[in-house]
């Protein structure tokens, strides 16, 4: 694609990579056939290519971003299935995220736009307020009829009650059990800890299991990707340090194996601090080093040596993987999360059109929301279709946002995995009816 960026813009950095990605595209449209919102729609501008020759005119323009522009960026979920597809390796990630940065510093939304999207940007990445804030939606739910259409999304998507408060939520060095063979960090993360605070209970569980010291920073938390989607990249930047500065202190006190994540929406946004730090001194060695330590709990177990244990249950039980975006897309993880399950022993399925989204993508399911019903909707009947005796993913996203679609129970594969190795059975898995 020929761009037409000045040579004072492109002394900016961030001019300059987008130059080089936009260049990058040959205009070919196989992206298309892979763009849930495309699928759906029917739009070229709410395809990638669209995106990308909106976003090239109004980089170049230099302009405040126009209501039209904004509509088809704000549609696209970020799932990067566009990436997977493309053949001639289009970053259109990096792209979209300046995009969403240069609106969110040029472009007055409405009023009530604003309000939602700075009340999602102060709670959720923050476990206390977070848990407050499903208090009050639990609290409210009977009269969500009051509230505006994001707010009654907002109360939907809320679980009907709140969970207890785990150990992992806190600063913490859990041994391993027997022989340490091996040390690492894990990002406890922020909303998962509210939502599902068994997940990051079953990693520990696993991780000591296999002779692991697990470290849980105190200053660790949330990795910055749900206000980097936002556009808010200066409050990402600083979540992302906040991350940087906790584990490397971690490195100066011991070297560590890895950097363990267990939502593959975060793993596929620290995967990419090296970039985001890339012209920052003081941050760009410590941000690579990180980078390249990070690993979804699925990579990392993948390469130890696992026994798993004899479980009758367990050898007939059906499990249909659903592939976060993130995961396939953002992070290249296909084949590790079901070839550990199928070594545990479970019969392991995948649902047609596992390249599409569920709608979830961070907040999108709120700002969204009917096209994210759509992909629900569409997703879960794949699932069902594959008649699973549950499901399992890697992201608790996808979970929150296809449980409601579900009479099936839906898991985290290492809840899965911890159960397999001789942990409990998964609770979802005990009530099932």
């Amino acid at each position: 694609m020929q761009t037409h960026f000045s040579i004072d813009q492109l002394s900016d950095p961030d001019t300059s990579a987008v130059n080089d990605i936009l260049r990058s595209c040959v205009h070919c449209g196989f992206c298309t056939a892979t763009c849930p919102t495309y699928v759906l729609l029917g739009d070229e501008l709410d395809s990638p290519r669209g995106r990308i020759y909106l976003m090239k005119e109004m980089l170049e323009s230099e302009e405040p971003a126009t209501k039209e522009v904004v509509t088809h960026i704000d549609r696209c979920l970020s799932c990067l299935s566009c990436m997977t597809t493309c053949p001639s390796a289009v970053h259109y990630q990096h792209l979209v995220d300046h995009g969403r940065s240069y609106i969110e510093d040029t472009y007055k939304r409405p009023f009530l736009d604003r309000l939602v999207r700075w009340s999602l940007s102060m709670t959720i990445p923050y476990p206390s307020r977070f848990r407050m804030a499903i208090w009050l939606a639990i609290l409210f739910r009977p009269v969500r009829f009051l509230f505006p259409k994001y707010f009654r999304t907002m109360i939907d998507l809320a679980p009907i009650s709140l969970t207890k408060k785990s150990t992992t939520d806190f600063q913490g060095i859990y041994q391993s059990q027997g022989t340490k063979n091996i040390r690492v960090a894990l990002l406890s993360g922020c909303a998962q800890t509210v939502l599902s605070p068994q997940i990051n209970e079953s990693t520990v569980r696993v991780l000591t299991r296999l002779g692991a010291e697990v470290v849980v920073s105190k200053n660790s938390g949330c990795c910055g990707s749900l206000v980097h989607h936002l556009g808010k990249a200066d409050l990402s930047r600083q979540q992302a340090k906040a991350n940087i500065d906790s584990w490397w202190l971690e490195i100066q006190r011991g070297e560590l194996d890895a950097i363990v994540v267990n939502t593959s929406g975060c793993g596929t946004q620290i995967k990419d601090y090296a970039f985001m730090f890339r012209d920052e001194p003081e941050y760009a060695l410590k941000a690579e080093k990180i980078s390249k330590l990070a690993c979804d709990i699925s990579e990392f177990l993948h390469s130890l040596d696992i026994e798993f244990v004899k479980n009758d249950e367990i050898q007939k039980s059906k499990v249909t993987y659903h592939s976060a975006c993130s995961m396939q897309h953002g992070q290249g993880i296909k084949n590790q999360p079901k070839e550990l399950l199928e070594a545990a022993g479970f019969l392991v399925s995948e649902p047609e059109e596992g390249h599409l989204c569920c709608g979830s993508a961070g907040t999108y399911n709120i700002l969204q929301n009917e096209l994210a019903e759509k992909l629900r909707v569409r997703k879960t009947e794949k699932i069902c279709a594959t008649n699973p005796d549950f499901v399992a993913t890697g992201n608790i996203g996808c979970i929150t946002q296809l449980v409601r679609g579900l009479d099936i129970p839906i898991v985290h594969t290492i809840e899965l995995l911890d159960w397999a190795t001789g942990g409990p059975k998964p609770r979802e898995l005990e009530n099932k009816r």
